[in-house]
């Protein structure tokens, strides 16, 4: 059980200091070429804020899963799930919005 909580925390934050990354130092770098390759370059803030912010939420998601599956609580899935729909969410509509496609 420490184990896992462990490996989520770890997960969880490094997807959230990504997130963070990508969101406020606009940073490209970490994404493949490909992600970004269409988008214009006045885009690019608005870009990153978006698929930043939805891989904050995504690592949110599962850095809270770990504190649910600490306490034993059966509901650990809740906070997956709705970070994975809505960081996902955001990442494909800025996909679908500033790359032309997902």
């Amino acid at each position: 059980m420490i184990v896992g909580f462990v490996l989520e925390l770890a997960v969880g934050g490094l997807c959230a200091a990504l997130g963070l990354l990508l969101w406020l130092k606009r940073k490209l770098s970490i994404l493949h070429d490909y992600h970004y390759r269409n988008v214009k370059q006045e885009d690019i803030p608005a870009y990153t804020r978006q698929v930043g912010v939805g891989l904050l939420l995504l690592g949110a998601g599962i850095l809270v899963t770990g504190f649910f599956h600490l306490a034993c609580s059966p509901h650990w899935w809740i906070p997956l799930a709705l970070g994975f729909v809505l960081g996902l969410s955001l990442i494909f509509a800025a996909q679908k919005t500033y790359n032309g496609s997902v």
